[in-house]
């Protein structure tokens, strides 16, 4: 059967999406002209291209969710979607894909929303160059921007996310590339993962979020060329890892958080090549974390390089670029001559009193940081990095 294409708009045959989505056949094109379109609850259940002329607004009036999806091989494009109801027992969103495979999600505007771009038990998909704002406020009463809920190979590339509880939420999703995006601003995560495995994030922005990134209870994540920057606040890190295991954390530049990353509980995981630029604490490792290497990053101007709950350490630090590190080379061969041990008494008195933090510039730090270089008691005697770097290291 020939696919045709349906034209709304106020003075076409077809003047709603509904009717529009009613009439058509599978694998038709729906072409909605520019115009307001006040309508929600619109449910497509067969293959569609749903799209935009010159950012039609699909005005949900604040009645519920909008647009939903329960069929494969759906396109919407390039439409604006605004007035998301907000609810305490529903998750209402503005695009919701339920149960799909080979759907498209791409150069949409959500703004007035509850949840942005809900998927759920759907595969083989993209959602691609949106853009999603919200206004949250509180936790309770605001959803995500983008929430992958039990799905499977999805792409989720260029969007920009701000405003809402979290950027981006994964539960249960393997094998989701997570790339280009911006999530700033928002109330808890930039980016959030529970019991997902196999993904890969790179080259995002996480910045000025209640927290930039936590991944929890999950493995073999691959986490590349992001920058976590400006999450500051009292229990605001850049990157939280808690049980994580088989990870790489490589590339990335965590700049002016309140923590750089916080582990706990995480095992064999490859630091390397990242940049730990004026945090407060750039690295705190909190109890149970093994196997872990730290090579080849560089730790520049942070209040802290590391603090360690323990004083015991199996974790390896080798070939680092310190800026406290004060030793010396003789041989000229790049590597300093004294080994540096990043953990010092000072950040230890402040994990179990944080108000001492006041004293932080003070002589009285030097004194006992250099008594405890002299002789560790508190901090792990073999935390050390054998072969400190002279010079920081290039980036490519």
């Amino acid at each position: 059967m020939a696919q045709t294409t349906i034209e709304v708009c106020s003075s076409c045959e077809t003047s709603t999406v509904t009717q529009a989505v009613e009439k058509a056949q599978p694998f038709d094109t729906i072409l909605i002209k520019k115009g307001t379109y006040k309508e929600y609850n619109i449910g497509i259940t067969k293959p569609l291209t749903i799209i935009g002329e010159n950012n039609p607004v699909i005005d949900g009036e604040n009645k519920g969710e909008i647009i939903t999806i329960q069929s494969d091989s759906v396109t919407i494009q390039g439409l604006t979607v605004v007035n998301v109801g907000t609810s305490y027992t529903t998750d209402y969103a503005a695009i919701r894909v339920v149960k799909s495979e080979n759907f498209l999600i791409k150069n949409n505007t959500l703004e007035r929303l509850f949840f942005g771009i809900y998927l759920e038990k759907s595969n083989n998909g993209k959602v691609l160059n949106n853009s999603i704002q919200g206004d949250a406020v509180n936790e309770y009463n605001s959803g995500n921007g983008i929430q992958l809920w039990y799905c499977n190979k999805v792409e989720v590339a260029n969007n920009e996310i701000r405003n809402v509880r979290d950027g981006i939420y994964l539960e249960f999703s393997d094998q989701i590339e997570i790339t280009h995006n911006k999530s700033t601003n928002n109330l808890r995560y930039g980016l959030h993962f529970m019991f997902s495995n196999n993904d890969t994030y790179t080259n995002n922005l996480f910045e000025n979020n209640g927290a930039g990134v936590a991944v929890m209870f999950s493995k073999f994540i691959k986490m590349y060329d992001n920058v976590f920057k400006k999450n500051w606040g009292t229990a605001s890190f850049g990157l939280l890892l808690k049980e994580i295991n088989d990870s790489e954390i490589k590339g990335n530049i965590f700049e002016e958080n309140t923590v750089g990353i916080n582990i706990e509980g995480s095992n064999r995981i490859e630091y390397s090549h990242n940049d730990f630029k004026s945090n407060g604490w750039a690295v705190k490792v909190r109890g149970a974390c093994y196997a872990n290497t730290f090579t080849k990053n560089n730790f520049l101007y942070n209040s802290f390089d590391i603090s360690y709950n323990s004083n015991i350490n199996d974790n390896v630090f080798d070939k680092n670029y310190w800026s406290n590190y004060t030793g010396y080379d003789l041989n000229k061969n790049g590597i300093g001559d004294v080994p540096y041990r990043p953990v010092k008494l000072f950040s230890y008195i402040v994990n179990r009193t944080p108000e001492t933090i006041i004293l932080l510039r003070s002589l009285f730090i030097d004194i006992i940081d250099f008594s405890e270089k002299v002789s560790p008691v508190f901090t792990p005697d073999n935390l050390m990095d054998n072969n400190p770097l002279l010079k920081p290291i290039e980036h490519d």
